[in-house]
């Protein structure tokens, strides 16, 4: 999930100082109307300690007008705060209709600790979200605009920080706190990215950002404040995808993909035969073992989907396996959730399932060609990580593809396919028209893979320039899943 924000963002101060003066004017603006239209803003700020919360809260109150701004920063509760129920705090500092709250810390912060020092079960931590779930959504049902931003920083980065800061005489008490949480780092990861993806939801998503770079980081939240206000004060849904996406230098997790990864024809072919003969065995031992599998295909048309699927079959004994071919939904699945129509074909026990597309058309083509509405596919994403831990529950294991091709690459094999009489009814007038939103269609696979890449059911993004490559990778990769669950 976080490698979408280890991506080496930056911004020169020169660019930094062009981009404030033209945000600072904005969210005043912006201000003024939030004021105007009696509308209550919360901002939560949380993250990764040493990544430069405290500055971000800062800028904010330097680039605000401070008359309707309030920041409320959770330390430790007082007497009084904890003879109350936990959230009695909270609600006292919830920002009056016109103005703007900034919650430094919030109520996702105890639990996270509490989780990340053992004081607290996976199931009790369940349970806390559930309740923070209940009471962000009864806000916005009431009119609140929740955004929320997660700072994130590299363990590297956080050691070199906190040991800078350590060479200062006078140690502030955060440098305290900051010191004690980067023992436990690993952990704090591991807890926050359950309780981002618990409570990622399409009325309050969150924002994840880049914190590496302090010009990039504050000019990523001004933006960021600036779009969502905005579009909440026009009543208009985002019309470019906000969440995890960054909107300063557009780079996505796509771009650290090595396009130019291949195999020679001999090596291929040697690794394809023992990766399949692998497989044939496995299949069988999952087979005895009640154990069902599941191989999810997304990515670009023309990117060798099929001929990775073709690959896969082949190694597979034809009873044991089902290959979906997903398309547009009929009249029959339109009328039922879109979750509907997969859980259909969910396997049986010792069986494996093929999904030639599959529920991410949701977040996908759902999403560029406005099939479905932006809060449907923003809450979508908890959807189907709910539906497929589910799964997990029940033993299926789970392997997940976003095959990659270059923009060039896609456009050549097009070409080629209209060239071969054999190939040419791959290539349909929708392909074209789908190559003309690449920039939407690869806005919305980072957002996707970013948010639904799991512990459980992580996604592999596979190299595709060359067809070899992708084929043997896809192939070793389900099959050390499979080794791995059995």
């Amino acid at each position: 999930m976080f490698e979408a924000v280890e991506l080496g963002h930056s911004l020169s101060k020169a660019d930094f100082d062009a981009e404030e003066g033209r945000i600072r004017s904005r969210l005043l603006e912006l201000q003024g109307q939030i004021k105007d239209a009696g509308l209550p803003v919360i901002i939560i700020i949380s993250g990764v300690e040493a990544s430069g919360k405290g500055l971000v809260v800062n800028r904010l109150n330097t680039w605000l007008d401070a008359r309707d701004i309030q920041t409320t920063a959770f330390w430790d509760k007082t007497d009084e705060e904890s003879q109350r129920p936990r959230f009695w705090r909270f609600w006292r500092a919830l920002p009056a209709r016109r103005n703007i709250g900034v919650m430094f810390g919030s109520w996702y912060t105890q639990p996270i600790i509490d989780r990340t020092y053992d004081r607290i079960s996976d199931d009790e931590l369940g349970n806390e979200l559930e309740q923070i779930n209940d009471l962000e959504r009864l806000l916005v049902k009431d009119g609140y605009l929740i955004i929320k931003f997660w700072f994130h920083i590299n363990k590297q980065t956080q050691k070199k920080r906190i040991k800078k800061k350590s060479k200062v005489p006078k140690r502030l008490r955060g440098h305290i706190i900051e010191r004690k949480f980067a023992k436990h780092y690993d952990d704090f990861i591991r807890v926050s990215e359950t309780v981002i993806k618990s409570t990622d939801s399409g009325h309050s998503p969150w924002y994840l950002v880049e914190a590496e770079d302090k010009h990039y980081r504050d000019a990523t939240v001004g933006q960021l404040l600036v779009d969502i206000i905005g579009a909440r004060l026009q009543q208009q849904p985002m019309t470019e995808p906000v969440g995890t996406v960054q909107t300063i230098d557009d780079v996505t997790v796509l771009d650290s993909v090595d396009l130019e990864s291949s195999l020679e024809h001999d090596v291929y072919k040697s690794r394809l035969q023992d990766v399949q003969r692998q497989l044939f065995a496995l299949s069988w031992d999952a087979y005895d073992k009640n154990r069902s599998s599941i191989a999810v295909f997304e990515g670009w048309d023309a990117a060798g989907k099929g001929g990775a699927i073709r690959r896969l079959t082949a190694a597979i004994d034809a009873r044991l396996y089902r290959e979906i071919s997903v398309a547009a939904p009929t009249d029959e699945e339109a009328a039922h959730h879109y979750l509907w129509r997969f859980w259909r074909h969910i396997p049986r026990c010792g069986y494996f399932t093929i999904y030639d597309r599959s529920w991410y058309g949701r977040v996908l083509v759902e999403r560029v060609e406005g099939f479905a509405r932006v809060d449907e596919w923003m809450r979508a994403y908890k959807e189907i990580n709910d539906f497929e831990q589910q799964l997990v529950d029940a033993g299926i294991i789970i392997s997940k593809f976003w095959v990659h091709i270059s923009e060039e690459e896609q456009l050549r094999r097009f070409k080629e396919r209209e060239q071969i009489q054999w190939k040419q009814y791959k290539i349909t007038d929708e392909d074209w028209r789908n190559r003309e939103k690449w920039h939407a269609y690869r806005i919305a696979a980072h957002e996707m893979i970013i948010k639904t890449s799991t512990p459980h059911a992580p996604w592999t993004i596979v190299p595709a320039n060359d067809k070899k490559f992708a084929r043997v990778t896809i192939l070793e990769t389900i099959r050390d899943r499979m080794k791995q669950e059995l």
